[in-house]
């Protein structure tokens, strides 16, 4: 490792940068090696909402205030080989992981000679059965530490993002159809009049000849009704939007940690608490 610690917990919740200073996610654990007990991989969440682990080699890491610096992409640390955390490495699965990311078991990048043994990595704080008559803590206690053990578990955070649903479009279009009203009109007709001779009329009545052929002709009017259009704006119609909430269920698998007292069949394990979970 580039830089020496004297406490691992100094990394645990560290900003982890990649290559191009990339933003990789941060630091979940730090995990020691059994025989020097130092400070040797570290498993790095990166997603969305950091639901991914992996394991990472520090022996090309930098760490400076606060930030862990790896010389891998995203893509690289993702696709690393999957390890259960509750379990130590074997030494296939260490040299699994260090051909993924090009380091030899000396920590150096490249191809050197794969450290004989089949030593595994254990998790920076987890009990180990070389350290008689003392407790040690859990990751977040360091590697010593005093005689409690710290239970730790997972919490589901839940973030929200905003994608494209769909598109809406306003369309205008003619249609044509037929309209029918009633309109009044009138119209002349022929009255014929007849009245009788009288002294007020007789004059008129014996002007011209006294026998003869006569036309008279009276012109007739109607009304017709006569249709013409006009263009009238009726309305103005646009678009927009309105945010309305709802609630989603979000189910996601988390992990908790159980501490219960194994003693042997003549030990007392009730004390003041008994068994803790």
């Amino acid at each position: 490792m580039a830089v020496e610690l004297s406490d691992p917990r100094e990394l645990n919740g560290a900003a982890v940068l990649g290559r191009d200073d990339e933003k990789l996610g941060k630091v979940e654990n730090v995990y020691l090696d059994n025989d020097t007990r130092r400070p040797e991989w570290v498993a790095v969440t990166t997603g969305l909402f950091g639901v991914h682990v992996s394991l990472v080699p520090l022996a090309t890491a930098q760490y400076r205030d606060g930030t862990l610096r790896l010389p891998y992409d995203k893509s690289a640390v993702q696709r690393a080989p999957h390890h259960d955390p509750e379990r130590e490495l074997s030494a296939d699965q260490e040299r699994e992981l260090f051909e993924h990311y090009g380091v030899d078991y000396d920590g150096r990048t490249g191809d050197g000679g794969a450290r004989t043994g089949g030593d595994h990595r254990e998790q920076a704080g987890a009990t180990s059965g070389r350290h008689e008559g003392r407790a040690v803590g859990h990751d977040v206690s360091g590697p010593t530490t005093d005689e409690a053990m710290t239970r730790s578990e997972e919490e589901m955070r839940v973030g929200i993002e905003t994608r494209e649903r769909g598109r809406a479009r306003l369309r205008k279009y003619v249609v044509t159809e037929e309209q029918t009203t009633t309109v009044p009109v009138s119209h002349e007709e022929v009255v014929v009049e007849r009245e009788p001779i009288t002294e007020a009329n007789a004059p008129a009545a014996h002007d011209g000849p006294p026998i003869s052929e006569e036309e008279h002709e009276v012109v007739l009017h109607e009304e017709r009704p006569v249709v013409g259009k006009e263009t009238v704006a009726r309305e103005r119609v646009r678009m927009g939007t309105e945010t309305r909430r709802d609630e989603e269920q979000v189910s996601e698998q988390v992990r908790k940690e159980h501490i219960e007292a194994d003693a042997g069949p003549d030990a007392d394990t009730e004390g003041r608490s008994g068994r803790s979970r």
